[in-house]
């Protein structure tokens, strides 16, 4: 017997995949960075890219390193769990909902 997610429209997708999926339909997305899991560590993407920005020992100085990009781009930063599902999001461009006061 299958479990729900295994039919699930993003079921089985590795983290790149699902940022190049996500992207393709939410425009603020398109320009943010993601942090990833990768081979030896952490890797920061800018969506919809194939190689990776920059590529970390530890999750830690790859948000560090991401955060920096996402500060200068004016963009949304995507923190991925090992799992690969998102975990965190912090904007740091034109945010749509800013906190009121």
């Amino acid at each position: 017997m299958s479990t729900p997610l295994e039919h699930a429209p993003l079921a089985g997708l590795t983290p790149s995949t699902y940022i190049e999926t996500r992207s393709q339909g939410d425009k603020m997305s398109r320009k943010g960075q993601h942090v990833v899991p990768s081979e030896g560590g952490w890797s920061v993407k800018r969506a919809g890219a194939s190689r990776a920005s920059s590529t970390h020992p530890t999750q830690q100085e790859a948000i560090a390193a991401a955060t920096q990009i996402a500060r200068n781009q004016r963009t949304e930063l995507y923190i991925h769990g090992r799992d690969g599902r998102i975990r965190e999001r912090n904007s740091y461009g034109n945010d749509p909902h800013p906190p009121k006061g």
